[in-house]
């Protein structure tokens, strides 16, 4: 039989669980915000060479193509004028850049400016490790070439601008699919 007064002691539990833990979520992914649309925490995803010719480009959010090129030759020149001593998080316009250099390739992340610059700077480096394990040591012509399993991968760690998946496994576990499904 239903009892209210235990609906009502189990609601105000749950209540309390999300008051004490909704600290530890990214606050544009929390149910109530996710919703908005300036609210993403990434806004876009690049990976860069020392040449400055973008790899990889996601956009979480509408932009423009001409805005897109102007956006992505300001954001190339600012990280790869740098040196390896600066900081890797800057103020750029209305958001923050995060980026790490991994050879000769850079990856920059455009997050909101509410967000955790650690968090995103690790997720860069979670990323990089997943590429690692698939590629086995990946490298530019790996992501040249194999440019639709690299976004595979990045969709499975980040839906609509917020980081839905950081285990290796699960991230992998679609391209296991689909290579075995190529083999036979």
């Amino acid at each position: 039989m239903y009892s209210g007064s235990c609906h009502a002691e189990t609601e105000s539990k749950r209540l309390k669980l999300k008051q004490k833990y909704s600290s530890c979520l990214p606050t544009s992914c929390n149910k109530e915000t996710i919703s908005e649309p300036n609210r993403k925490m990434i806004k876009f995803f690049l990976m860069v060479n020392k040449q400055g010719q973008t790899r990889l480009s996601r956009y979480y959010e509408h932009v423009e193509i001409h805005k897109r090129t102007m956006l992505e030759a300001e954001v190339i020149k600012n990280c790869l004028s740098r040196s390896k001593e600066q900081c890797s998080f800057i103020e750029y316009k209305d958001f923050k850049l995060v980026y790490r250099q991994y050879a000769a390739l850079f990856i920059v992340v455009g997050i909101n400016e509410t967000e955790n610059e650690m968090a995103v700077y690790e997720l860069i480096h979670n990323f990089v490790e997943v590429l690692d394990r698939y590629f086995s040591r990946v490298s530019e012509l790996d992501i040249m070439f194999n440019l639709d399993r690299v976004h595979i991968i990045l969709d499975e760690m980040v839906l609509n601008g917020c980081i839905v998946e950081t285990n290796k496994n699960r991230i992998l576990a679609p391209l296991f699919v689909l290579d075995k499904m190529a083999e036979s």
